[in-house]
């Protein structure tokens, strides 16, 4: 099972966040937009979902440790 991982740096934001997070595509996806809605404020739309998705990168074993 392939892990991807996303980083906050790497998208626009207000607050300069600065977390990464990494897992399965769809407990990334979950964990992700769980945490867009908590931390910045956004709405849980399909469009943010879709967004974090193709913000995605495949994990490279060992890159994030």
């Amino acid at each position: 099972m392939a892990r991807y991982y996303v980083d906050c740096r790497e998208m626009p934001s207000e607050s300069n966040c600065d977390l990464a997070m990494s897992g399965s595509e769809e407990h990334l996806v979950e964990a992700a937009a769980t945490h867009a809605v908590t931390a910045h404020k956004h709405d849980d739309t399909p469009e943010l979902r879709a967004e974090i998705r193709a913000a995605m990168k495949e994990e490279v074993p060992g890159a994030l440790a």
